[in-house]
């Protein structure tokens, strides 16, 4: 099966809080979007389809906007538009029991060996699932004025985390449906759950982090040179 990458980085900074979108903030030298992409491109994927903000004037800056295997198209309002216009783009191209493989543009930190091991796990299931690790903090439901009300049961719980893995032609219909009903969908595991169906959790690095506020840089950035200290 051809496995294709979707990746939505079409956020323009205002929920990170700069004026430069958090995909373009240096990160061991280099921009996030570039970390991410140089991991995704080392698994030798068919291509890339980099969901960019329509008014992005960075990107084509970068050397890297010049690989053939990376495709740009323009994204919407909201995560869940932006992967839509990313498998738009890849309906000419794919079939519908291909691998599309969706992950988010701040997470630099992802290993090579987790998403090898994401595609090997599901390489015959008839869904798909995502790279999630179990939560080991205790967590707390809390209510109105930051009230605890309760303290939830974790053996159960993973935390999400990208790339996820999904049949094409499923991941269109769950998007589809998600958005008809009116669901807003945090992900695309939660737009498949929402058919009925049951994605499976592959165990991922807890180092794969997403940079979600400005603090987060510089986490990535020790994350980074542990990896890279690593054994082979």
């Amino acid at each position: 099966m051809n496995h294709w990458w979707v990746v939505p980085a079409a956020g323009t900074g205002r929920r990170f809080g700069t004026d430069l979108a958090k995909q373009y903030q240096l990160l061991a030298g280099k921009p996030v979007i570039v970390h991410t992409l140089e991991r995704l491109l080392a698994v030798d994927p068919v291509g890339i389809v980099l969901v960019l903000h329509s008014e992005d004037r960075h990107w084509s800056q970068l050397a890297l906007a010049r690989n053939p295997r990376i495709h740009v198209v323009a994204g919407g309002a909201e995560r869940t538009d932006s992967v839509r216009a990313g498998l738009h783009f890849l309906e000419p191209r794919v079939e519908a029991d291909d691998w599309v493989l969706v992950h988010d543009v701040a997470r630099p930190c992802v290993a090579a060996g987790d998403i090898r091991s994401l595609m090997n796990s599901l390489g015959d299931d008839p869904v798909g699932g995502i790279l999630a690790a179990p939560v080991s903090d205790t967590i707390k439901r809390v209510v109105n004025h930051r009230q605890i009300q309760g303290t939830e049961e974790r053996s159960h719980l993973w935390a999400a985390m990208t790339p996820q893995m999904f049949r094409y032609g499923l991941l269109c219909r769950a998007l589809d449906e998600s958005q008809a009903a009116g669901l807003v969908a945090t992900d695309e595991s939660a737009a498949v759950e929402s058919c009925g169906l049951a994605p499976r959790v592959v165990m991922g690095r807890r180092d794969n982090i997403k940079i979600t506020r400005p603090e987060d840089i510089a986490i990535a950035g020790a994350i980074l040179s542990y990896q890279l200290g690593e054994t082979p």
